[in-house]
């Protein structure tokens, strides 16, 4: 009981607040326009400076973990590859790539955080799951749903430069990079500017949430109802099966493995429909997939953390 008691007060907060934003968008006090700001906000703003302060207030030596960073990549290159494998079962070929991002694709940013937080008062190790696994991500994306694109080009010069821009210049890679030089540099934190900073990331949790349930339409999860659902059960079951029992083998635990967790097995990102309709493709997969992966991962993800728990080992 203790065990579930522990993985309920890890997953419930996090979506009682998606389900406030849910209910604010039902009553009209948020709408689709407010919450797709409020979601460009928490990535541009709190997300960066809360990865920023708990990086630069650590010792930089403590924090890097190169043993980690690697699995993280090299698990997350497998996962697109099998779900690259798993798209050839669909003979409309102009969803394989919708498929394959929404497969792989996590919240790793925003949900990894909020639960490492939530459980053990910080954000642990999840920039590093960043570090490890979110370029890969944006890289992989462009070129899946380039080469499946219903009307494909080719991926010139330019796709491959703009896809390197928005990695260098997104906004939670330059906070986990500025936080790890603060640290590395061993510079002191004012405080005034550490109270600024505490201020600014304590909303970057609450107001992520909030505007990713005020994003949900549970009518677009029943559209493209067979890739989708197959798609949602690789996302919040399958790869963590596969993958989470050779993280404990290498010795992984705690917010290691919580980390690696939130990476392999929470909800397809919102930003997976956008970039899919800015490339060309039609989205509905897309967006029914981000559908069921949120509503059903607040079970899933309850479920591996009592799990986990129950080994002794989170």
């Amino acid at each position: 009981m203790d065990n579930l008691i522990f993985s309920l007060n890890a997953t419930v907060p996090i979506f009682l607040l998606m389900l406030l934003g849910l209910f604010f968008r039902k009553i009209g006090w948020i709408d689709e326009d407010f919450a797709s700001k409020m979601n460009k906000f928490v990535f541009l703003v709190p997300l960066p400076v809360l990865v920023f302060e708990d990086l630069a207030t650590v010792d930089f030596s403590q924090v890097w973990n190169l043993k980690f960073v690697l699995f993280c990549f090299c698990v997350t290159f497998l996962s697109i590859a099998i779900a690259a494998g798993v798209s050839l079962l669909w003979k409309d070929r102009s969803i394989r790539g919708e498929f394959i991002q929404a497969s792989y694709r996590s919240s790793a940013a925003l949900l990894g955080i909020a639960f490492i937080q939530n459980i053990y008062g910080n954000a642990g190790l999840a920039p590093l799951m960043i570090i490890g696994s979110v370029p890969l991500y944006n890289v992989m994306a462009v070129a899946v749903l380039s080469f499946f694109r219903p009307e494909r080009k080719k991926l010139d010069r330019q796709v491959w430069l703009d896809t390197l821009k928005g990695i260098v210049t997104n906004p939670i890679i330059l906070g986990i990079v500025a936080g790890l030089l603060w640290s590395a540099l061993r510079l002191p934190m004012p405080s005034v500017l550490e109270k600024a900073v505490s201020d600014v990331s304590a909303v970057a949790t609450p107001m992520g949430l909030m505007a990713m349930g005020a994003s949900f339409d549970i009518r677009k999860a029943f559209k493209k109802a067979k890739p989708a659902v197959t798609a949602s059960v690789m996302k919040l079951v399958g790869f963590a099966v596969i993958f989470l029992p050779l993280a404990v083998r290498l010795g992984f635990r705690d917010d290691e493995l919580v980390a690696i967790l939130i990476m392999l097995g929470s909800a397809t990102t919102v930003s997976c429909y956008v970039m899919a309709r800015n490339m060309g493709h039609e989205g509905v997969l897309t967006s029914s997939t981000v559908m069921l992966t949120t509503l059903f991962s607040a079970f899933t993800v309850t479920g591996w953390l009592y799990i986990l728990r129950s080994l002794a080992l989170i």
